[in-house]
């Protein structure tokens, strides 16, 4: 158990991108990784795009909730991964910060925030790989 990293996933409403990612990053890294999402200003809600976007590659975003940094203030993590959203998180200890500059996908047109999903994606194992 002392061999899993914590990633935390950050975005300004924590309902798409960081989302998406922890979900990846569930996926992809089970057992090896313990992965969260919050974000600076959190909507208080998962897009219903991103739960399509989610569900059409077999994974349930309507068990997520939004949320926000409060919880991780002061939490070390192994990885904090910005989304572009220029997030800092000066209180999240983290021994090491990304920036992934990655589009909303909030306005997006379905194929478009697909193309979103399957970037993160592609992100969230190269991540995992690098631990």
């Amino acid at each position: 158990m002392g061999t899993t990293k914590r990633i935390l996933f950050v975005c300004v409403e924590n309902s798409n991108r960081s989302q998406m990612a922890e979900a990846f990053a569930r996926i992809h890294g089970a057992g090896k990784v313990e992965a969260h999402s919050a974000g600076s200003r959190p909507s208080g809600r998962v897009n219903p795009k991103a739960v399509e976007a989610m569900r059409e590659v077999g994974y349930d975003l309507t068990t997520h909730t939004s949320k926000g940094l409060d919880g991780f203030n002061g939490t070390a993590v192994e990885v904090a991964v910005t989304m572009g959203c220029g997030d800092e998180c000066p209180l999240v200890l983290a021994g090491r910060r990304v920036d992934w500059q990655i589009p909303d996908p909030r306005d997006m047109t379905p194929d478009e925030f697909r193309g979103v999903r399957d970037l993160i994606e592609a992100r969230v194992k190269e991540l995992i790989a690098s631990l």
